[in-house]
């Protein structure tokens, strides 16, 4: 195991002061959810002032609900808390790069960005086997029925 970065370069030093404490309180978060007994992941939402609006880490177990992922509950709670001017002002600091569950959901929220940790490809070097397996998926289908039930929804 190395403490490198991936091919994607380190960008710690374009990080402000305020910036790189409020990563380290994502992975802070990281290290007491672990503690908790689940899973090492940590995030937190941050106003334009490096205000803490909400954090959170990983709880599956604790919830017993796959989802129950730091990144995706915080988009969630934008969404559900933040008008879409103050939501693109905020940016989530997280211990890990968002999975893709957790990407579609920060999208849909409209958060502003993310700054994280470790990329997916640096997790994988560190996580057991394949933490995220490929599935079976056969598709696409019906086309022109699937087209049908969409068309015009998002216009």
């Amino acid at each position: 195991m190395t403490d490198r970065p991936d091919r994607a370069a380190d960008v710690t030093a374009e990080l402000t002061e305020t910036e790189t404490a409020l990563l380290r309180r994502a992975i802070e978060l990281a290290v007491q959810g672990r503690s908790s007994g689940e899973a090492p992941f940590g995030s937190l939402l941050a106003a334009p002032d490096g205000e803490i609006l909400v954090e959170s880490w990983n709880t599956e177990l604790a919830d017993q609900d796959i989802s129950a992922h730091p990144e995706l509950k915080l988009a969630v709670w934008a969404a559900a808390n933040l008008d879409r001017a103050a939501a693109a002002g905020v940016t989530m600091y997280t211990s890990c790069q968002p999975c893709g569950m957790c990407a579609g959901a920060i999208s849909r929220s409209g958060l502003g960005r993310v700054v994280y940790s470790l990329s997916g490809e640096q997790m994988g070097e560190i996580a057991p086997g394949d933490a995220f397996p490929e599935f079976p998926q056969v598709g696409p289908a019906l086309y022109a029925e699937g087209r049908a039930a969409v068309e015009g929804y998002y216009t």
